[in-house]
Formats: structure tokens, sequence, C-alpha cells
């Protein structure tokens, strides 16, 4: 192992992975579900290539055979996990249907430029070999299987279980958890072979939140406020981390990238809040609250205090910097995270969101003294929408940031982002002091898309990235 020549696929380390070659294409769903137009949801290719003719363009679509899937996230076949593989290639994008619970498998190895349909796995499978439905995330494992998390059951109730496929023929395997010990609610998760331990998040029951967010849910118990602990080596619970109300809906969980590392962050969207989890000198793991967005007091919203929302949270591959987006107050926020139980705000940029300033809202009470901040603009477009999911390119300097978070609570918080599209936008970072600056010069407008204004979510690089790629 010690040139790359007939390694496997991605870096050897995140610092290797933070050399790799800059970002070329990037890879979107775009979502129909909820807007209205009948037509299915598609993969979206995307040049962002400055060199490039068709830089900031859609390249290429494809489109999935069937209609209201609801793509959401996506992983790989392979990725630096499988690094000491010489014989595994990362050549196919796993791309589940968080409402119909059908999986793609999507070809990107024959032409990353022109992806096509490799397989699907229909629903059936899912949902009668494993007991599970609306499949979330997506990892590779060093074993070659490739691990799911689910959000439910067939019947829409919450089941955060997991589903495996194998990793050369994408049939269903079965469950990876062992029988009765799904968590009560399941979203996404992460796992850290060398300390034997996976964590996985709650977002809600898919049939409750399907449509839109209604907050006496919260109050009925069908949104989840845990952390889940399990055994990497037998699958076996160890403990449920309740974060009480300041950690209701925890949704995105990042492990530091240093494989040795036994902390991490998890961004809780309700109360605006990221918690860090750790492993304790007991050997057992426990988590705090790091940092905290004070929901604004308002009027002319749902509700008389708007939360900021926070929806996407990652960490720069050399574990120094943390990012968040709040989707409904409408700002990035950059975390230096050096003294990891003290994270310090050395960047922020207002990107949209709910408290525009000639937006109907009126706050009335901020406990940060923020200004409401002016509609966003680029290139002549008013930004719909909130900034949501994010994707930082290896060397940490640019952040990538699209605007839908779901189809079902685009419609119901941003209509407007229903009629216009998402959009995808770049932010200059400063990697060395920190710092957020928006780049005029960068726009992809899904309201202009042949069938009608899309709704684009995750990113991701053909060769992976800071939130595809696991470390053994």
């Amino acid at each position: 192992m010690a040139s790359c020549s007939g390694c496997g696929p991605g870096y050897r380390s995140p610092l290797d992975a933070m050399k790799g070659p800059r970002e070329e294409i990037v890879y979107l769903p775009c979502i129909y579900r909820s807007t209205g137009i009948q037509k299915p949801d598609y993969l979206a290719t995307v040049d962002v290539d400055p060199k490039s003719p068709t830089y900031c363009q859609v390249i290429h679509r494809l489109p999935m055979p069937n209609l209201r899937d609801e793509l959401h996230h996506s992983g790989w076949n392979a990725c630096s996990s499988c690094f000491g593989d010489a014989t595994k290639t990362r050549n196919r994008l796993i791309l589940p249907s968080l409402i119909s619970s059908r999986i793609y498998v999507i070809d990107v190895g024959t032409d990353p430029r022109a992806p096509k349909i490799h397989k699907m796995v229909e629903p059936v499978d899912v949902l009668w070999k494993c007991n599970l439905a609306n499949p979330h995330t997506s990892h590779c494992l060093g074993s070659g299987q490739i691990m799911i998390s689910c959000m439910g059951d067939p019947s829409g109730d919450g089941k955060g279980g997991f589903l495996l496929l194998d990793g050369e023929t994408f049939e269903v395997i079965g469950n990876w958890e062992h029988p009765g010990e799904a968590a009560p609610f399941g979203y996404d998760f992460w796992y850290q072979p060398r300390h034997n331990v996976m964590i996985s998040t709650e977002w809600g029951a898919p049939k409750a939140l399907v449509d839109g967010f209604n907050p006496a849910h919260v109050k009925d118990g069908l949104y989840g406020s845990s952390l889940h602990v399990w055994d990497w080596t037998t699958h076996r619970k160890l403990q449920t981390l309740a974060l009480g109300e300041d950690g209701a809906i925890p949704l995105e969980v990042r492990f530091l990238h240093d494989p040795s590392a036994t902390e991490g962050y998890v961004g809780c969207a309700l109360r605006g809040n990221v918690f860090r989890f750790y492993k304790t000198p007991a050997g057992d793991w426990a988590a705090e609250k790091v940092i905290s967005v004070p929901s604004k007091k308002v009027e002319g919203w749902m509700l008389p205090e708007m939360p900021s929302l926070i929806t996407d949270i990652l960490l720069s591959l050399d574990d120094r910097f943390l990012y968040f987006s709040n989707w409904l107050h409408g700002d990035i926020r950059q975390y230096d995270i050096t003294d990891r139980r003290n994270p310090k705000l050395v960047g922020q940029v207002f990107l949209g969101g709910s408290l525009i300033r000639d937006g109907p809202v009126k706050v009335l009470e901020d406990p940060e003294n923020q200004e409401q901040p002016p509609p966003c603009f680029i290139k002549g477009k008013r930004v719909p929408g909130g900034p949501q999911m994010l994707q930082l390119s290896l060397d940490g300097r640019r952040l990538y940031v699209t605007t839908s978070l779901f189809s079902g609570w685009d419609k119901q918080f941003y209509p407007e982002m229903i009629r216009e599209g998402s959009v995808m936008m770049q932010i200059d970072v400063d990697s060395m002091n920190g710092g957020l600056s928006l780049n005029q010069d960068f726009l992809v407008d899904f309201g202009k898309e042949p069938d009608g204004p899309a709704l684009a979510h995750e990113l991701r690089y053909p060769g992976g990235d800071c939130t595809s790629d696991i470390w053994l």
C-alpha cells in the first residue's frame, strides 16, 4: 500500500482526500412530487468546472421510470472504506426513494457525465424482506455490502431499521439490526469501526411528515429526539441518548473524519441546536449541547416563534470547521471546532429564508439582535426558499448549497419555491481564518428545467466527498 496504484476507491485518509482533484461535475436528485407537475424525479448532472463552456449548466438529466418517488439522498457502492481493496470501483450511485421506497442503482462508471439506470430494487423487496420502508441514507461498508437506514414500516409508522444490499448484485439481503431491535424512528447514521460503533438519528413517522409539518405531531410523539448507539460488530443496540426538547428532530450525524476520533456532532432541527456526542472515559457514550441558534419572536408567520431549523450539517475533511444551514432563518454558519466542546462562529452568510425584510414576517424579538436580511439576488434572480443541503469541496474552499428540504415541507414553508424551482449556489470559504461570501457569478436555476420548476436536493461528487466517505 505504499503507493496508490492498484488501490481501491477513494483516498487513504481524510487529509489525502483534501489534496484530491477539484470537482468538475456534481449529481443532484431533482424532485417533482408535491409540485403538481406529473413528471418523474430525475438525477441531474451539473457542470461546476469554471473552465468548461457548460459551467453552471445541467448537462444531463436521467428521469426515473416512476412518478412521485421523492428521490432524496444518495450514496455509493464503494467509497474510501474499501480503499484497501483493489477489486472495488466506485461506479454505482445508490439512490433510495424516500416515499415510494424504491431504490435505484445508477451506473455512473460507464459515462460519468451521462448516468444511466443499472438496476431497480422494487419496494416489495424492502417491505417483505425487511418489514421496512422509506429508505434514507446509504453508506457502503468495508465488507462490500451497502447499508441503508430506513424511517418507517410499511404502514407509515416510525421504525428506525437498516437494510443491507449485496454490493455486486444489489439484491436485498435483509435487515442489519436484530429482530425487534429497530429504533422507534430512523433517519441518518454514521459508523466508526475503530471504536466498534454506529450512531443513528431520528426524524419522524413518515405518515406524519409526508405532506408537511404539524407542530401538534411533536406533542403527539410522532417525531424523534434521540440518538441510538449500536455495536458495529454484533449489530446490537447499546444505548439510547435522549436529547430532550432541545434535541428534537436530530437529523444529520457527522463523526469527525479522523477514523480514530471518538466524537462528532448532530444538528437538531426543531430548536436550532447542535449536540456533540462523545465516548466517555467509562466507555459508554454521551451528548452535550454545544451550539444554540435561538428562535426569534415574530409576527406574520405560522407560529409566534420561528426556529432556525438546522437541516444540514457537515465537517471539513481536516475536522477544523463545522458548517450548517438554518433553512427558515436563511443563513449558513461556519464554526471553528478546534476546541471540540466550544465551537466558535467565524463565518455567516444569508441566502434568502423566511426573515427577509421585504417579506410578510416581522421580527419582534431576536436574542442575537441581527437585522432582518435583504432578499438574496444572484444574476438578477431572487433566490426563493432558504439554504438547505450543503456540500464542501475536498480542499474546503467552496461550499455548494441547494434550497429544497423535502417536497411536502417546501410546499408548506416556501410555496414560491414550488412555483419558481430551487437553486444551487456556491459560497467562497476562507479556510484559513474562517469567513463565508456568496459567489455572485455562480447560479444553477432549477426553475428553468425543461419539464418545469424542479426541487434539487443533495449534492454528490463522482469521486466521493465529506458526507459520503468513511475511513476505517
